[in-house]
């Protein structure tokens, strides 16, 4: 169930709401609403914990021996955010150096073939009047200096020659017989030699670096723990700055305007409680001197959501926190019905009941390593496991190995309409088909009577129940249409209508009477479907949108075929099964070929469970957040209830 909420508002002396703020985080029963805070102290944390993210990051990419990772060591927080700054401040040192090699490798690479060129030795012939000026030009093109310049030829190679020109004044221009296609060579920042002695020191500080950080590896989990601490500080910074409240000279400024005395400041903070807590909530602030005002929240108002189920609903948490799905406050919880139908969708999609022991150990293992009260995840793929053992038995499937070769005890125990074994494969994958629509107008009509619960007092009720009426008038037309029209004619031809290879059977005007059904179905659907208190308003509002009206016919029949996946996505699975034993199965005959096959079966139907674990992922979780969600009006818009705590 969705816990029902109540909007509080509690109202401290301003001077004491960082102690307040304390006291109600210790309390750990209030959401609060959304806080822009702003101060320097706020600014601070975050960079502190940019800062220690960072580091994190940087010491994880690191490889270093187990040792060093098993052996970790602890740190005080604050000496662990001193260790993160400096690990930070490394790194940016260390791409600083990086940075500099690249400049200067690229002015070495610039200046190759000039031989040693040195700034300040140039510096001082100029100081002696002689100014030299170095240039480039084609090899080709130096013999067509004229002998209006004074030049000095320093190298020259295929591509280029290289000379200075020389000249008596330090404000002489370009010498205008210079070819154009020579151009002047800018000076390095430094001498040649000093750009490579440069090169090598930061080529030292990089390998000083990297092993000052390395060294550091040691406190990366001592970090880790430092991330829930400083998340807190930041939440409760985040708080305090960002709480509503009144200066003194606010305070006394509208008191003198009564002629009173002097007001005390006040701060105050607004939130969500639990109705199951609010009266600790009242009872710790009456402690604490601090007023409450407690209402409904309005209608329009974002309302956290909190779930409350027993423990075997609970198990599907570990999936929903996973999806990141949270069903709004004003939603429906569908946490049971989830992971029922969850359930049978993961055991149809892996199909196998030899995978589904393997899941089960898997399961248990997980159980078996975990803490008292975190033991949901284990509990659940438990039990995924075990419902895939019994379809897998159902449908007599083990490891995809053909029933001929599987002990008659196997085949016995498997279901006969679902397993080929017994019925055919023809007649088993119809029945298994069937067996999908069942679920989908199963689940759907679940979805309907609880939107026919939820307005029970209004009118629209009557759309609800014609949308139910529609999705049960429709399966008819899907077994139709999908299945077999010859055994599921829309007319009534005066034979029964068997099911399920003659194990039910439906009377011969059931055809009839589901049409029928569908066509009530659009009616009350057309009519109150849009109801909000007025039937005129609710049916002009269904012709103004007809043509969605007309497409939800289509929907009701796209969403029961959508099922079939469940069916499909099992077969394509049981063939790579198949297809894996019999390419290892030849290699069995020799002892030499016995070890291949072995890892052969292993890979290949490991990799087929990876498959299915990502359709169930697909498909499994689609059925329940989508083709269900959407029939009950869901839109998982919800945020889950997260108080401010410790």
């Amino acid at each position: 169930m969705i816990v029902p909420m109540k909007k509080v508002a509690l109202v401290v002396l301003e001077k004491e709401r960082r102690e307040a703020l304390k006291q109600l985080r210790k309390l750990g029963v209030v959401q609060l609403e959304e806080l822009q805070g702003s101060s320097d102290e706020l600014a601070s944390y975050r960079d502190q914990n940019n800062k220690l993210v960072k580091a994190i990051s940087l010491l994880s990419d690191i490889k270093v021996s187990k040792s060093v990772l098993k052996n970790q060591k602890k740190l005080e927080k604050s000496a662990a955010l001193e260790l993160a700054a400096k690990v930070v401040s490394l790194t940016e040192q260390k791409k600083n150096c990086l940075d500099r090699m690249t400049a200067d490798r690229n002015e070495i690479e610039r200046l190759n073939g000039w031989g040693e060129v040195n700034p300040a030795e140039l510096a001082s012939l100029s100081e002696k009047g002689v100014y030299l000026s170095l240039y480039e030009i084609p090899a080709a093109k130096y013999t067509q200096i004229g002998d209006g310049v004074k030049t000095l030829l320093v190298s020259r190679d295929k591509a280029k020659a290289r000379f200075l020109v020389i000249s008596d004044s330090a404000d002489a221009e370009r010498p205008a017989v210079l070819p154009p296609e020579a151009f002047a060579v800018v000076l390095p920042r430094c001498a040649v030699s000093e750009l490579k002695a440069s090169l090598v020191d930061a080529q030292k500080q990089i390998a000083d670096i990297d092993r000052e950080i390395a060294s550091d590896v040691q406190y990366l989990e001592a970090l880790k723990a430092c991330l829930p601490s400083l998340a807190k500080d930041i939440e409760l910074e985040n708080a305090y700055s960002g709480m509503g409240y009144e200066s003194k000279a606010v305070a006394d400024k509208a008191e003198d305007a009564e002629k009173a005395a002097p007001a005390v400041p006040l701060a105050w903070v607004t939130g969500f409680v639990p109705v199951d807590d609010l009266a600790a909530l009242q009872s710790y602030a009456k402690a604490q001197s601090w007023a409450l005002a407690v209402s409904d929240p309005a209608e329009d108002e974002f309302v956290p959501t909190k779930l409350k189920n027993n423990k075997l609903v609970s198990v599907i948490y570990p999936l929903t926190d996973f999806l990141d799905v949270t069903p709004g406050y004003r939603e429906f919880d569908i946490s049971g019905w989830f992971l029922l139908f969850f359930c049978i969708f993961f055991a149809m999609i892996f199909g196998d009941a030899c995978y589904g022991a393997l899941i089960a150990l898997a399961g248990l293992a997980v159980l078996v390593k975990s803490k008292k009260g975190s033991r949901s995840l284990g509990v659940l793929v438990t039990m995924l496991g075990f419902c895939t053992m019994l379809w897998g038995i159902m449908t007599c499937s083990w490891f995809g190995i053909e029933a001929s070769k599987l002990p008659k005890a196997l085949v016995d125990l498997s279901f006969a309409p679902f397993s080929a074994a017994k019925s055919g494969t023809d007649v088993a994958n119809t029945n298994q088909k069937i067996f999908c629509f069942a679920l989908a107008l199963i689940q759907l009509s679940v979805a309907h009577l609880k939107c026919m619960a939820a307005d029970r007092k209004s009118l629209k009720f009557f759309g609800d129940m014609g949308s139910l009426f529609m999705i049960w008038g429709m399966f008819y037309v899907v077994m139709n249409m999908v299945v077999d029209s010859a055994k599921y004619p829309l007319s009534d031809t005066g034979a029964a209508i068997p099911i399920f290879g003659g194990a039910l059977a439906l009377p011969s005007n059931f055809p009839l009477i589901s049409l029928g059904v569908l066509g009530l179905g659009f009616l009350l659907n057309f009519i109150f479907a849009n109801y909000e208190g007025s039937v005129g308003k609710s049916v002009l509002e269904s012709v103004k949108n007809i043509i969605s009206v007309l497409l939800g016919v289509v929907n009701q029949f796209s969403d029961i075929v959508s099922y079939i996946r469940l069916w499909a996505v099992a077969l394509a699975g049981a063939a790579i099964s198949g297809t894996v034993n019999t390419m290892a199965g030849p290699m069995f005959g020799k002892m030499v070929m016995m070890i291949f096959g072995v890892v052969l079966l292993v890979f290949g139907h490991g990799l087929n469970m990876i498959l299915n674990l990502l359709s169930v992922i697909v498909h499994g979780v689609r059925l329940n957040t989508l083709e269900f969600s959407q029939h009950l009006g869901m839109t998982w818009s919800g945020q889950k209830f997260r108080p401010f705590s410790e």
